[in-house]
C-alpha cells in the first residue's frame, strides 16, 4: 500500500521494533446531537441513523487489524487501554458498545486490568445506560461538563445544564463507577475569574477522581471563529486565561489533586507511585509517553513505531471502505486516508514534545537512551540548556521537565523540538 510519504509499510521492520505489541486502542465516535460552536473535531450532527452501520464497521475494522497484525507476525495485539472519544460516544446504544467491546476481546488480548473509558455528555445518559456500560467492563467515564454557568454553556452551544451534570455524576456513582473525569473550559468570552472559581469549586463538590481543564481556543472555520471574525464576539483574553490557570493550579493542589500533565489533574490516592497518580488517564499517559495505539473509526489517528496514520473522516465513506476492503499491511486498514513514516529523528523530537507535557514525570534520560541508544544530552543538550537558562525547564533527578513558568509558556518550549 502506498502512503503519502511514498513509502511502503514494511511488516518485518515493524515486527522487529515492536515484538508482541502492547498498545492502547482509540475508537472515534463522530456523532453529536448539536455541533458545539468551538469544536473543530471530526464530528457530525443529524446523522444518528448511521450509528448501527458505523458500529458494525468498527467491529469489522477491529477484525481487520487483528488479521494484519497476525500476518505481520505480531500475534494478538495486547490492549491495556480502550478509549471511546468523540463526538459523543454516550449516544451509542449499550448493545452497540457491547458489540465493539466483545469484538475487541475476541480479536485482541484486552488485559484484565485494562482501563476502558467512554466520553459522555450530561443529558445523554441515565442510570440504566450507565449501569449497562459498567456491566460491560467500562470502568472510567469522562463527562464534558465545561462550565457550571448557564451563560458559558449557551455561548459554547452545550445542550446540558450543570444540574444535569450533577445528576449524571450521581447516576454514575450509583452504577458503580469509581473513576470519573470532568472536563472544564476556562478563558471563555465573558467569563470572569469569579465565575471560573465558582465553576471549578462546584465541580470539586462532585468529588471527581480526575479533572481536565482546557483554555478555550478559537479554531478556524468554526461557528465561534465566524462570530469573532464578524466582531460579534471578542477574542479570549489570554492574560485572564493565564490568571485562571494559575489560580486553578493552586486551588487543585490545596484540594488534594496532583498536577501530572499540563491540562490534567488526578486526585491523590494511597496507591500512587512516583510520578504516576493511580487516577491518571492511562490511555493518555501512553500517548504522552510515545507508546503505540491503534486508531479505529472515522478520522481516528494511530501510531506504531515507524508510522503515524489516520482514517477517512466522513462516517459514510468510512463504512463503505471498511466493508469493501480487506486487511492491509499492519497497522493500516481499508479506511486509511493518510500515513507518514516516522524516522528516528522525528521520533526523538516527538518524545520531547509529548513527554514534556507530563509536568511531574517529564522526559527520563534513561528511557530516552534505552529507546534510541544515544543520550538525551547528545541529541538535545544545546536546546535544553537554552530553555533552562530561560527558566522554562528544570532537572529533577535524571528527568527534564517544565518549570511552573514553563506550564504557561509550553508552546515556546515545544517550538524547539518541532
Amino acid at each position: 500500500m502506498k502512503t503519502d510519504s511514498g513509502a511502503e509499510p514494511h511488516q518485518k521492520g515493524t515486527n522487529a521494533r515492536i515484538g508482541h505489541m502492547l498498545a492502547g486502542v482509540y475508537i472515534h465516535v463522530p456523532f453529536c446531537q448539536v455541533r458545539c460552536s468551538y469544536c473543530d473535531f471530526n464530528t457530525y450532527a443529524g446523522i444518528g441513523d448511521m450509528i448501527p452501520a458505523y458500529a458494525a464497521a468498527v467491529c469489522r475494522e477491529i477484525e481487520l487489524a487483528a488479521q494484519s497484525a497476525s500476518r505481520a507476525g505480531l500475534g494478538p495485539v495486547q490492549a491495556d487501554s480502550v478509549y471511546f472519544g468523540g463526538g459523543t460516544p454516550s449516544l451509542l446504544p449499550v448493545r452497540q458498545v457491547e458489540a465493539i467491546v466483545e469484538t475487541l476481546r475476541r480479536n485482541l488480548l484486552v488485559i484484565p486490568t485494562a482501563e476502558i473509558t467512554i466520553e459522555a455528555n450530561p443529558g445523554t445518559v441515565d442510570i440504566d445506560r450507565l449501569s449497562g456500560l459498567r456491566a460491560l467492563g467500562v470502568n472510567r467515564l469522562s463527562f464534558g461538563v465545561q462550565s457550571a454557568q448557564a451563560d458559558d454553556l449557551r455561548l459554547l452551544d452545550r445542550l446540558h445544564s450543570f444540574e444535569q451534570a450533577v445528576q449524571a455524576v450521581a447516576w454514575a456513582r450509583q452504577a458503580g463507577f469509581e473513576n470519573i473525569n470532568l472536563d472544564l473550559i476556562y478563558g471563555i468570552m465573558g467569563q470572569s475569574l469569579t465565575s471560573w472559581r465558582d465553576s471549578l469549586r462546584r465541580a470539586l463538590e462532585l468529588n471527581p477522581e480526575h479533572l481536565s481543564l482546557y483554555a478555550l481556543t478559537v479554531e478556524s472555520e468554526t461557528p465561534m471563529d465566524a462570530k469573532v471574525q464578524s466582531g460579534e464576539l471578542p477574542m479570549p483574553d489570554a492574560d485572564l486565561a493565564a490568571d485562571m490557570y494559575e489560580w486553578a493550579r493552586d486551588e487543585l493542589q490545596s484540594a488534594g489533586y496532583r498536577h501530572y500533565e499540563i491540562s490534567n489533574w488526578a486526585r491523590a490516592d494511597p496507591r500512587d507511585e512516583g510520578t504516576t497518580p493511580a487516577f491518571a488517564c492511562r490511555h493518555n499517559l501512553g500517548t504522552w509517553r510515545l507508546q503505540p495505539y491503534l486508531g479505529l473509526g472515522a478520522g481516528a489517528h494511530g501510531f506504531v513505531p515507524g508510522w503515524r496514520y489516520s482514517n477517512v473522516r466522513h462516517p459514510a465513506e468510512y463504512v463503505s471502505r471498511i466493508h469493501s476492503g480487506d486487511a492491509r499491511p499492519f497497522p493500516f486498514s481499508a479506511a486509511v486516508a493518510e500515513s507518514r513514516a516516522v524516522d528516528v529523528n522525528i521520533e526523538r523530537r516527538e518524545m520531547l514534545l509529548l513527554g514534556l507535557r507530563l509536568v511531574e514525570e517529564g522526559v527520563e534520560a534513561s528511557a530516552f537512551t534505552q529507546r534510541f541508544g544515544v543520550s538525551l544530552e547528545a541529541v538535545f543538550g544545546e536546546d535544553l540548556a537554552e530553555l533552562e537558562g530561560q527558566g522554562l525547564l528544570e532537572r529533577a533527578g535524571e528527568s527534564v521537565r517544565l518549570t511552573r513558568k514553563g506550564h504557561l509558556l509550553g508552546n515556546r518550549v515545544f517550538l524547539h523540538f518541532v
